[in-house]
């Protein structure tokens, strides 16, 4: 192959160990540790961490992350809000629950929300509040242990790295003429994750037995469904705080194999594609991800999983469509935003114009954030949507029939200077100020 395969990071032995880890929890993840981990502990395994868990000052810690994540209530009833009210006493109570040894995570509230471009409904767990917290002390303590080995492949939940990484390197391959695409999907990941094999790739690094046992009651902490409560035989449940870690951790031999085998694999999380020179090396690097994935007890969706010809079709990514070497904005994100826009703008609503477009803003710019380098045409095509479903608005508070048409709305009643005098968020105005910034 022309390529060279993507190496794996080594850390480095010079300066500042901390500069280097900056991002790691300093509660749990001391100078003399963070050094032991650049140098290698012996045999590569670690002991004795399940005091760093239960130690009030990471405790502290995650519940500040937690907090600041916000989200629903569990099981329980109590929000973050409640949590924090006795927030000494709760953690005091958890610590010494976690020292003992009497923590048991509590049932998982699973509910289910809309997959878009789809009827149906991707299911998402909702452990309680004092259950982040504890997860989240837990991945203090796990994260730099697995980072420090995390192929560059993998983007998806790892510090300084995200979707804008992933889709720059996916670009980056286009543009160097890596025309054909292995467009995987894996059917229900998250779901189905073998536990055993799972907890063996945690053991290859963590051999402390407390911390192991609390991983697992994890993974077999029961799900509340529909009044009904069960134990997951399998799977490691979307939503929970340690879901992420573990997901790159069972999939970062995969990683690695493609690296060895000279693929240019970008994955995030479960979401992942392998860019080629040829149909030859796409079609090895499918049987090789076939038998990967098959030896490891997962299954690739048969109708999502392709090969794709990047000049004749394109291919989905992060929300993004590419096709040649051009990014643009996948149907599934571009009508979540409508959606979006169409529940700010109805013509119901009583709201005063300032308000509405001020809540409109909020949704545009940070579409814009994310969506800010795809092809110029379709912010303009969006802020004229836009516009239209405002002036329909505006005709329906001065009791006009009909909707928003070309003509006397967009000339004189309210052109798009008017628009933009009050505020308007334009997407087209800010494209064309991050290309020609002044």
């Amino acid at each position: 192959m022309d390529s060279q395969p993507t190496k794996v990071p080594q850390a480095k032995q010079v300066g500042d160990v901390r500069s280097r880890w900056e991002w790691a929890e300093p509660s749990v993840w001391t100078q003399r540790m963070l050094t032991a981990l650049e140098q290698g502990v012996k045999g590569g395994v670690w002991f004795s961490l399940i005091d760093k868990v239960f130690c009030q000052s990471n405790l502290k810690a995650a519940l500040a992350k937690v907090a600041a994540n916000k989200g629903a209530a569990g099981v329980d009833h109590v929000n973050v809000e409640e949590y924090l009210g006795q927030a000494d006493e709760n953690l005091r109570k958890l610590g010494e629950q976690l020292r003992q040894g009497t923590y048991q995570p509590q049932a998982i509230r699973r509910v289910y929300i809309p997959k878009l471009g789809s009827t149906q409904k991707r299911p998402l767990g909702i452990p309680t509040v004092r259950d982040r917290v504890a997860q989240t002390a837990v991945v203090h303590v796990l994260m730099p242990i697995f980072e420090r080995d995390f192929s560059m492949f993998s983007y998806g939940f790892r510090p300084g790295l995200g979707c804008q990484p992933a889709l720059d390197r996916v670009e980056e391959l286009l543009k160097a003429g890596y025309r054909y695409v292995v467009d995987a999907d894996l059917k229900r990941y998250f779901d189905t994750i073998p536990h055993e094999r799972l907890m063996q790739r945690i053991r290859e690094k963590v051999a402390d037995g407390r911390l192991l046992k609390l991983i697992e009651s994890y993974l077999k902490a029961g799900i509340l469904e529909d009044l009904r409560e069960w134990t997951p035989t399998e799977g490691a449940p979307q939503g929970a705080v340690l879901s992420p870690l573990l997901s790159n951790i069972y999939l970062d031999p995969l990683d690695h194999l493609m690296a060895a085998r000279g693929f240019e694999m970008v994955r995030y999380a479960d979401d992942f594609v392998i860019l080629c020179r040829s149909k030859a090396e796409a079609e090895r690097a499918l049987d090789e991800v076939k038998a990967w994935v098959e030896a490891n007890g997962l299954t690739l969706h048969p109708d999502k999983t392709r090969i794709v010809d990047t000049q004749t079709e394109g291919f989905d990514f992060l929300g993004y469509r590419y096709y040649r070497d051009k990014r643009y904005v996948r149907t599934k994100s571009l009508e979540k935003l409508k959606e979006s826009v169409r529940s700010k703008t109805k013509r119901t609503d009583g709201r005063s114009l300032a308000v509405i477009i001020a809540d409109l803003n909020r949704s545009l710019r940070g579409w814009f954030v994310y969506f800010r380098r795809c092809y110029i045409t379709v912010f303009s095509r969006l802020d004229g949507w836009i516009r239209r479903r405002l002036r329909s608005l505006l005709r329906k508070r001065k009791k006009l029939k009909g909707i928003s048409r070309h003509g006397a709305d967009e000339q004189k009643r309210w052109p798009n200077a008017f628009f933009a005098k009050a505020g308007l968020f334009s997407l087209e105005t800010a494209k064309l100020q991050a290309v020609n910034p002044p």
